[in-house]
């Protein structure tokens, strides 16, 4: 007998689960992205400091707060994910590789378990209680 599997959510439960994995997730950049926007000259110069372009920071801010967006409503659910799970890789490469330092490993270790929650929604899709499943753009039954 398989106990992980008989313990699986189905219906309503894992389609709200999945509601809110994906409002969990977003939130985050959602409010990075507004945090970007409200201290725009602090965030050009942080991305300076690393050695990144400050005129990336309008891209990055577009990702975050668009791809937050797209995973809360369930629209465009996969692509949003594998583009957000690069994001944080990327990011966690960028600026979290200072790995002596506790904080900077702690971040660095955020950013992967964010990118794998990611993943695991771009396999599992936003469930039905996304935009996706509602205009048919997503079967339900995916994996």
């Amino acid at each position: 007998m398989d106990m992980e599997w008989s313990f699986a959510p189905r219906g309503r439960t894992a389609a709200g689960l999945l509601l809110l994995a994906r409002a969990l997730l977003a939130a985050i950049f959602m409010h990075e992205a507004w945090a970007k926007l409200s201290a725009y000259t602090a965030a050009s110069g942080y991305m300076r400091a690393f050695g990144i372009p400050p005129e990336l920071l309008p891209l990055a801010i577009a990702v975050e707060l668009g791809g937050g967006l797209m995973i809360l409503a369930g629209f465009g659910t996969r692509i949003a994910a594998f583009a957000l799970a690069g994001f944080c890789l990327v990011t966690a490469l960028i600026f979290h590789t200072n790995l002596g330092d506790r904080n900077q490993l702690l971040h660095f270790e955020k950013d992967l378990a964010i990118a794998g929650g990611f993943l695991a929604l771009l396999v599992s899709g936003g469930g039905s209680w996304a935009a996706d499943a509602w205009l048919g753009r997503s079967s339900v039954h995916d994996p």
